[in-house]
């Protein structure tokens, strides 16, 4: 993310839409401080969360909490599943490992990247096995997979069990450049259950584009809510514009 923050401070790009907080709230700290970035007031994304998480079937056997996590030791392989080396969710969970909180300390962090974690889970879910991993919304893996997100973490991925919210950043002064695109971006709302089911036929190899323009076909509630206001570059009513462009 530190590259990103950079890239706006340095001029290279404008618009960031996925800042998390708050786990990326130590890298965007110091751009925020030398006034190198601005964050929208209002998140893109208010019901985000990422914590560990366990398919359905071991949360029914008992394994709900963090505290559960190691009485469980011997079926789950001593394993907990994270994602990409370096990622803050790896740090929090190494660290309770090293702290041996939750009684964590003989346990062991696979950090193999998303698809190789969520390809571990599958097979565990396959063979019907134990298996603890980082979950978080808004991802595919919650409409593909019955899981549940574990409580009692005691603010390891933060507050509230791992909730978050995704807000835009952009370049200090971007909406003086460009208000009419800047009144786009803070139009765009969206719940993380959307933004999942959005994100399903894209990892199916659909392309984005595809996707996007089926969503707004089905959802036009959604184009009259985002485009309230904006314009094309001529001037012309955007919800006008891009109605027309959806027509087959």
């Amino acid at each position: 993310q530190q590259i990103i923050f950079a890239g706006i401070r340095d001029k290279r790009l404008d618009i960031f839409l996925g800042y998390w907080k708050p786990a990326m709230d130590n890298n965007i700290a110091p751009f925020l401080a030398a006034k190198q970035v601005k964050v929208f007031d209002r998140p893109s994304l208010s019901d985000a969360q990422a914590t560990l998480a366990v398919p359905q079937y071991v949360a029914d056997a008992g394994l709900k909490t963090f505290a559960d996590i190691a009485r469980f030791k011997d079926k789950l392989g001593g394993k907990i599943y994270g994602i990409e080396p370096g990622s803050g969710a790896n740090t929090d969970i190494q660290k309770m490992i090293d702290s041996n909180r939750f009684g964590l300390g003989g346990f062991k962090l696979v950090a193999s990247g998303e698809a190789g974690m969520l390809a571990a889970v599958q097979r565990a879910v396959n063979r019907k096995e134990f298996v603890v991993f980082v979950g978080w919304t808004p991802h595919p893996m919650n409409i593909n997979m019955k899981m549940a997100y574990l409580t009692g973490s005691e603010d390891v991925f933060g507050a509230n069990e791992g909730m978050a919210t995704v807000s835009t950043v952009t370049a200090p002064d971007y909406a003086e450049r460009c208000p009419n695109v800047t009144r786009l971006l803070e139009n765009l709302t969206y719940t993380a259950a959307q933004e999942s089911q959005l994100m399903v036929p894209i990892m199916d190899r659909k392309t984005p584009q595809e996707v996007a323009k089926q969503w707004l076909r089905d959802n036009p509630e959604d184009l009259q809510r985002w485009l309230a206001g904006v314009t094309t570059l001529d001037g012309k009513d955007g919800v006008a514009a891009v109605q027309a462009s959806l027509k087959p």
